[in-house]
């Protein structure tokens, strides 16, 4: 009986506003027949360092986060955050 754990990444998506969207996933094998799997999802947003990712991740996000696409993406996070900052209450 041998046990083997297989770690792939096995989607990636690319949605509108930039985001690169992982899912991996873990499979235990036994003799090669899968016994267990699970599934594990992250975004790698626009700006952020990709530099640790699975090569096709690395890829994908070179193409798609363009300079415009991080700006607008900054952007639109700043746009997000300034609408749910609580008001200021003048004393």
């Amino acid at each position: 009986m041998a046990l083997e754990k297989n770690v792939v990444v096995d989607n990636i998506e690319v949605v509108e506003n930039g985001c690169v969207q992982v899912r991996t996933k873990t499979a235990i094998l036994e003799d090669g027949v899968q016994i267990s799997g699970t599934f594990h999802r992250h975004v790698v947003a626009p700006g952020d360092d990709y530099s640790a990712e699975d090569a096709r991740v690395q890829a994908i996000c070179q193409a798609t986060h363009t300079a415009d696409v991080v700006a607008a993406y900054a952007e639109a996070q700043a746009a997000a955050q300034a609408k749910n900052a609580p008001a200021e209450v003048e004393a």
